[in-house]
């Protein structure tokens, strides 16, 4: 190489044809690297249409680092061309598509719309991702990056590694461990990235996803199946030892003539909030119910609670968690019952006042269908910790029963004189057609009963029971798949009117 076109050291110096090197130790480094390299294999390579910076990860004995960033893939160009005494390769072989990273280490590619963009180094290419990932709006002061790339790239870069270690093969550069793609591309922008995004690199819970894909229908989900390239690459192998030549990769390419399409995805892993909730309506289900296209009930809990957090989070979606469920029919009272909302992908998160204000506002609604207590934000720990109560907690109820006979005194004591009674529930008719047909064992920890004044065939029947209890056919027997039963108690017919549920109580609540 010509002395001119040595960066120089110290400060900042301009190349005679106009490039502008650094001139600090990285790019000093990049240099010394290039003249390093085998000029035979980097003249093959080049040849082939490898890019500059494919050929420092395949040729290089040094590993493939950050230093790379600090130079531009022009002056690259230079530095590896000079190294051959003859004129260099046409200018065609300069402007196309590496065979094997697809342009991704070029900084070439095509974004949503299909318009063509290329960065000549990796700030130019960093000052893109940033501005997209800006644009989407999110708070973080860490993330993870990710990156995701056609299998072509692994299949061609097989091709060129098997050629060279044909051609090269008592060299020691060949025996190095290489930078894949995703992870060079990663080595470039990782740095800048952090810089520009004035956050910290680190197993975080928001991920920056740059995605490249090989065509428009390939990010659609349409592309070519692994058998069918398999295939495709299996008849090359044999048209090429039929014709006594595969002492080149040419054939061994997935031929490509544009650039691969990146998209930029940012996702925060999902953030939880919790609290306990009221229903007062017989006439609301839990969740969204929608049978045959037609809407069950007025509205649901589900609906109320994550239609007012979701827009504070600015996130793209939630879900609703609680530990069991009523029917549309049962009315959720006492202490309220704990839940989860569970908000994918948010943008922000609301503060304490923010939520004691939407809390304000479920429970000064109009209807007053449903209301919350204790809402706040909460680590995702509380998931496992709902789970664990979840199958420890009891359950209290007050159930208005009709009985075929008159309540006498003797019942009072019957009924309240019960403690930790054993019943066996079958699975209810009822939801038979959506549950195993089991036989399960339950315990009714206590009961006690409450007079209705004027008409002794009804009275509040107040219990406490094990999670997983079937009130409803406990009290009515549900044709005796349930035993003993209210009515087998009483000695007499039984019917449930109406239920509520009263407390909720977790583990050691």
């Amino acid at each position: 190489m010509a002395d001119e076109m040595k960066p120089a050291s110290g400060d900042s110096a301009g190349l005679s044809n106009g490039l502008v090197s650094h001139g600090d130790y990285k790019t000093m480094r990049v240099y010394e690297t290039a003249r390093s390299l085998h000029p035979g294999a980097v003249k093959d390579l080049l040849s082939l249409g490898v890019c500059e910076r494919c050929i420092f990860r395949l040729v290089a004995v040094e590993s493939f680092d950050s230093d790379f960033s600090s130079v531009s893939t022009s002056t690259l160009r230079i530095w590896l061309e000079s190294g051959d005494d003859e004129t260099g390769l046409p200018e065609s072989s300069c402007s196309r598509i590496c065979i094997v990273c697809l342009g991704i280490l070029q900084f070439v590619f095509s974004d949503a719309k299909q318009t063509l963009v290329k960065s000549d180094c990796s700030s130019d290419y960093v000052a893109r991702i940033t501005d997209l990932v800006k644009q989407d709006g999110h708070e973080f002061d860490s993330f993870g990056l990710e990156v995701s790339v056609p299998s072509t790239i692994t299949e061609n870069e097989r091709a060129v590694l098997s050629y060279l270690k044909g051609k090269y093969s008592n060299e020691a550069w060949l025996q190095s461990e290489k930078n894949s793609v995703k992870d060079a591309l990663k080595v470039l922008v990782l740095d800048p990235l952090k810089t520009l995004l004035g956050a910290k690199s680190d197993s975080s819970s928001f991920h920056i996803r740059l995605t490249y894909s090989k065509t428009l229908d390939e990010a659609q989900g349409v592309s070519e199946t692994t058998h069918e390239r398999k295939k495709r690459k299996t008849d090359v192998v044999y048209a090429d030892e039929e014709n006594g030549s595969n002492s080149t990769p040419e054939n061994s390419f997935e031929k490509v003539y544009e650039p691969c399409i990146l998209s930029v995805h940012c996702n925060k892993m999902p953030i939880f909030f919790s609290g306990r909730y009221f229903k007062y309506s017989r006439n609301v289900s839990q969740t969204r119910w929608i049978i045959d296209d037609e809407r069950m009930g007025e509205a649901s809990v589900e609906e109320i609670i994550g239609g007012n957090i979701l827009p504070a989070c600015l996130g793209d979606s939630y879900k609703f968690h609680a530990a069991g469920r009523e029917d549309i029919d049962v009315r959720m009272l006492g202490s309220g019952r704990p839940f989860l909302i569970e908000v994918q992908n948010s943008r922000q998160c609301p503060s304490q006042k923010s939520l004691t204000e939407i809390e304000e506002k479920i429970n000064n609604s109009e209807k007053k269908l449903v209301g919350v207590k204790d809402l706040r934000f909460i680590g995702s720990q509380c998931w496992a910790m709902m789970r664990e109560g979840e199958s420890e907690k009891q359950k209290q109820y007050a159930a208005l029963v009709w009985i075929s006979r008159s309540l006498e005194e003797k019942d009072f004591n019957s009924i309240s004189s019960l403690k930790e009674l054993k019943i066996l529930q079958k699975t209810p008719i009822r939801v038979l057609h959506r549950r195993s047909p089991l036989e399960r064992e339950r315990t009714i920890h206590w009961m006690k009963v409450e007079k209705i004044k004027g008409n002794s065939h009804y009275f509040l029947l107040h219990l406490c029971t094990q999670a997983g209890t079937y009130i409803k056919e406990f009290v009515h027997g549900d044709l005796g798949r349930t035993t003993p039963n209210m009515g087998s108690i009483l000695g007499c017919r039984a019917e449930i009117i109406q239920l509520d549920v009263t407390d909720v109580k977790m583990g050691d609540s």
